[in-house]
């Protein structure tokens, strides 16, 4: 035999009903079970609403007919019109039964708790004899069970205590005489022994089906809810959250106790002494297998079964020399709380003694205040103690599972995925079971927190990085159309999402909690956009408060980099092929570092130097290997490499120039790329991640061009320029081709000295054999001392710098 429970939204409308005969349908063949039923969806809490009115003398009768139609309406499409009338009939005594309870609550204007539990019953009593009325018309020998007769408790009023052993043997005797019948029982209600109505606290109608299922030994109890069993997570706080096959009775009780809403933690107990395994199952998906909860779970290779949590607590902090080595402390602490019925949810305890943190629910935090100060006025007054202390607005999460125990690094994986995302812990706590560590943490970082903690835990989910983009040049469109074709790859082979949630260009900007579609990124921006405001972008992307940020600047302009520090503080992390940030003081520099190191994020601006070479990385994985640098040679310019790799034989300088500025090497005035400044800002970035503490004015830069070039007011006189000092261009390649050599542009990091310089190198020079739009770069080491490490390949171009940007957000995402 089973029990079956359902649900408010498993009853709460017409179509979850149906679908609630249905799985009855499929269960009878294999003998009556017996069903336990909630109010109607949100009934409870219509009738304390309600209640409160009365007590306020303030006008209910909308709500409580609202109530009432509500019943009417689904008699009426349920059932046929033959049989409504017996069963409105009933529906009208009790809804005038509630109607005099009300108005004697609006008369005396008092409440009781034994009041309200009345109140309260309705729901089950009206949600249960509809439910069983209409279960007459699909099966035989239906009955409809008050459950408040056959459970018994004491006065509690509110969250009653069970007489186990009386009610044990009354729903066994109730039983042998109706278990030919298919019983329909109220939920959450009891009685006393005196017959007055009481509740079971919240949860109580799980707890209902857990008694029945213990006093008659049944083989299973099927808890039938709107989810598919037991997910991992809060389905409303992580999307991709997922039902769990099964489930240990100490996971369940620990997720459950810690915010899991879908099994009430009461429940495990009648189950958990009779070893009956309890089912978590979809009314509306009622083929799914849903989740198991029993004593003997198999192995599994989730790291922990799921993350649970509590919305709002308080905490209070009590400390003082007068706890230390004073035993009997702490209990004379929770036998107070204990005693004003004050639950606490977490405790810790620092080593010293010194100091006790405990969080309660808000309502009871001021009262555990006044009782704590009462309690120990003494040890206060003679400052033996400090004063408590309270916090609001904290929540705690908690990551539970058996696997955890005896298992190194869970806690460093919980704490790594907090910290990378700025989350600071308040207290922590975890048994000696190592079965669950929760942490309190600020209520506003719970979301972030969870899907935090949740990407780090389940691995074979895809990761997802919300990305912030600036620009939407050559780079910015480029980047956007390789994210947009690589996502599947990503997804299959790295577990990888990148979700773009904003993207802000000179003009226009817009950000969407839902990400923005790549395929239609342009439309998006045309048609939703706001009017760019750069500071107003943070801002924004800060107050959305989303785990694994990563701030991309796409652009060529000072202005967005004025926000690197603020942006690494608030735990983003920042890719930027921008130079000017990194090129700019050397204070700015190392305060750009410093930030990402303190907040525990990444900078990566891998294409500052070498569009899509890796440069920066290889740097630093040799350094970090511990290799010293003794020297570095490079060509960093793609336009200044393509125009001396291809000034040559009869080739004039200025054709040359003007054909790199034709096929988009250069900028729009050529002498930007050519007056070495972008090279200059390269090779100042590879000095400073060397280790060098340089300024732009401590790099020497020869220039290539004769002055009167350098002097033109228009690009069209810099061209005449460059014509008229054609003689000049062709004595230096002339020299050069004399002596077997080539023209290239070289900067050179030696000595702690940077130096760029037009050289003429031969064949036995790595920067020899160039073409196209190549850079290169040579890193002489104690290491690669005879024979350097040398990097080359494209310098310049959308493609390969977007690649690089693309490469760097991967390598966050790997983190």
């Amino acid at each position: 035999m089973k029990i079956l429970k359902f649900g408010g939204t498993s009853v709460g409308s017409i179509a979850s009903i149906k679908a609630l005969m249905s799985i009855l349908e499929s269960e009878l063949p294999q003998g009556n079970p017996i069903v336990v039923l909630s109010a109607f969806s949100g009934v409870t809490n219509q009738l304390i609403d309600i209640a409160e009115k009365a007590r306020q003398e303030q006008d209910y009768s909308a709500e409580l007919k609202s109530i009432e139609n509500r019943h009417f309406d689904v008699v009426r499409a349920l059932l046929p019109a033959a049989a409504q009338n017996p069963v409105f009939s009933k529906l009208t005594i009790y809804f005038n039964q509630l109607e005099d309870i009300l108005q004697s609550v609006s008369v005396l204007k008092e409440l009781s708790p034994q009041t309200r539990d009345l109140i309260l019953s309705f729901g089950e009593r009206c949600s249960t004899f509809t439910i069983s009325h209409l279960a007459r018309q699909h099966f035989k020998d239906v009955l409809a069970v008050d459950g408040s007769e056959y459970i018994k408790t004491d006065a509690a009023f509110g969250n009653a205590r069970v007489n186990t052993a009386l009610s044990d043997l009354l729903i066994q005797n109730f039983y042998n005489l109706h278990q030919a019948s298919l019983l329909f029982v109220t939920g959450f209600i009891a009685s006393t022994d005196d017959g007055r109505i009481t509740t079971l606290g919240r949860g109580g109608s799980d707890y209902t089906a857990a008694i029945w299922g213990s006093a008659l030994a049944a083989s299973e109890i099927q808890i039938w809810t709107d989810v598919d069993g037991m997910l991992t997570a809060d389905p409303r706080i992580v999307e991709k959250a997922f039902p769990l096959k099964e489930l240990s009775y100490t996971e369940a009780m620990e997720l459950s106790y810690f915010g899991a809403k879908v099994v009430y933690p009461p429940t495990m107990t009648p189950a958990f002494l009779k070893k009956i395994p309890i089912v978590i199952k979809n009314t509306f998906n009622p083929a799914f297998e849903g989740t198991y909860i029993r004593p003997d779970t198999q192995p599994s290779d989730l790291p922990i079964k799921g993350i649970s949590s509590i919305n709002d607590v308080t905490i209070l902090n009590l400390s003082g020399s007068g706890m230390v080595g004073k035993s009997g402390f702490s209990g004379r602490l929770f036998s107070l709380l204990s005693r004003e019925q004050i639950n606490v949810i977490l405790i810790t305890q620092s080593s010293s003694e010194h100091s006790i943190t405990f969080a309660v629910k808000p309502d009871d935090a001021v009262n555990a205040l006044q009782m704590i100060n009462k309690e120990f006025e003494l040890e206060l007054q003679t400052n033996k103690l400090e004063y408590p202390s309270l916090e609001s607005n904290l929540s705690v999460i908690a990551i539970v599972g058996e696997n955890m125990r005896h298992t190194p690094g869970m806690s460093a994986r919980l704490f790594n995925a907090l910290g990378r995302n700025g989350v600071n812990v308040r207290a922590i706590a975890q048994g000696s079971s190592e079965y669950n560590i929760s942490v309190i943490l600020s209520k506003e970082d719970l979301s972030k927190a969870v899907n935090a903690v949740h990407d780090a835990f389940f691995s074979q989910l895809k990761k997802t990085l919300h990305v912030f983009c600036l620009g939407t040049g050559n780079i910015g469109k480029t980047l956007f159309s390789q994210l947009h074709s690589q996502m599947p790859y990503l997804a299959q082979h790295n577990d990888l999402e990148v979700k773009v949630m904003g993207i802000s260009n000179s003009r226009k900007m817009h950000l969407s909690m839902e990400g923005i579609d790549l395929s239609s990124w342009e439309e998006t921006l045309e048609t939703y956009s706001e009017k760019a405001d750069l500071q107003h972008f943070v801002k924004r992307m800060r107050a959305m408060n989303l785990p694994n940020c990563v701030f991309v600047d796409n652009t060529a302009s000072a202005e967005p980099v004025q926000f690197y520090e603020q942006v690494l503080k608030s735990s983003i992390s920042v890719v930027t092929c921008n130079k000017i940030g990194n090129s700019g003081d050397y204070s700015q520099y190392q305060a750009f570092k410093k930030a990402a190191r303190t907040a525990g994020v990444d900078f990566y601006y891998e294409t500052n130097v070498g569009a899509g070479l890796p440069i920066i990385r290889t740097l630093r994985d040799l350094m970090l290997s511990g290799d010293k640098i003794s020297r570095i040679e490079a060509i960093l310019s793609g336009t200044i490499s393509y125009i001396f790799n291809n000034f040559r034989g009869d080739r004039k300088f200025h054709d040359v120039v003007r054909e790199a500025q034709e096929k988009g090497y250069t900028e729009p005035d050529p002498r930007d790329d050519l007056n070495g400044k972008d090279f200059m800002r390269k090779m100042l970035i590879l000095a400073r991640d060397a280790g060098h503490p340089m300024e732009s004015s401590d790099v020497s830069i020869e220039n290539m061009l004769p002055a009167a070039c350098m002097a033109a007011t228009t690009v069209a006189e810099f061209y005449t320029s460059l014509e008229a000092n054609a003689s000049y261009f062709e004595n230096l390649k002339s020299q050069a081709e004399a002596a077997g050599k080539v023209l290239r542009y070289i900067g050179k990091l030696e000595h702690g000295k940077v130096e760029i310089t037009l050289q003429s190198v031969d064949e036995s020079h790595p920067f020899y054999m160039m073409s196209g739009s190549d850079n290169i770069i040579s890193f002489t080491t104690n290491r690669y001392s005879q024979r350097p490490m040398v990097v080359k390949g494209p310098g310049a171009g959308a493609e390969v710098t977007a690649a690089g940007v693309f490469a760097d957000i991967i390598n966050i995402g790997k983190r």
